[in-house]
């Protein structure tokens, strides 16, 4: 078998690792769409995808780390998250996601950052449900905007490294 077909089937496999690690918190999405990128075109001696725009797909993919924290922290900072309430959406989303396949992915990071509001203002004596409910679900949707630019990311960036293919060919 031709070394290059199994970099290829390499390449598609961290590709759709990578587009499950979009949704999941546990894989890092967009850098494992990115390095299935950059080992496809190595295995054909970057004839059909070049240098130049695998710097855009890498620029791309630090950029979706920065809207990945941007929005989630933008989420739940416009709410008045507290820090404890951050943090429980984050675990909540992994234990979520990974106890609950796939109903716990969404409501993981609703009932974290509930659970770390309330956490937080009970230590100042100021448990109020229906403000740490608007947190959670302030927190939740900053991720759900996240995950979508995320998945606009990794969308852009196949079309990209497609449309280069297709005009070298």
């Amino acid at each position: 078998m031709d070394n290059s077909i199994v970099f290829q089937i390499v390449a598609a496999i961290l590709v759709l690792a990578g587009l499950v690690g979009v949704i999941l918190p546990a894989l890092p999405g967009l850098p494992l769409v990115f390095a299935g990128l950059l080992i496809s075109a190595w295995a054909d001696g970057f004839q059909h995808v070049g240098w130049p725009m695998l710097a855009l797909l890498g620029l791309l993919t630090l950029v979706s780390l920065v809207v990945d924290y941007w929005a989630a922290a933008h989420g739940a900072r416009r709410v008045g998250a507290s820090r404890t309430a951050t943090i429980g959406a984050a675990l909540g989303m992994l234990a979520g996601g990974f106890v609950f396949f796939p109903v716990g992915l969404f409501l993981g990071p609703f009932v974290g950052a509930l659970a770390g509001e309330l956490l937080h203002r009970r230590s100042l004596a100021q448990a109020d449900l229906g403000a740490a409910t608007k947190i959670g679900i302030g927190t939740w949707l900053g991720i759900a905007l996240g995950i979508a630019l995320k998945l606009a990311i990794a969308g852009l960036m196949l079309g990209l490294f497609a449309f280069d293919w297709w005009l070298t060919r």
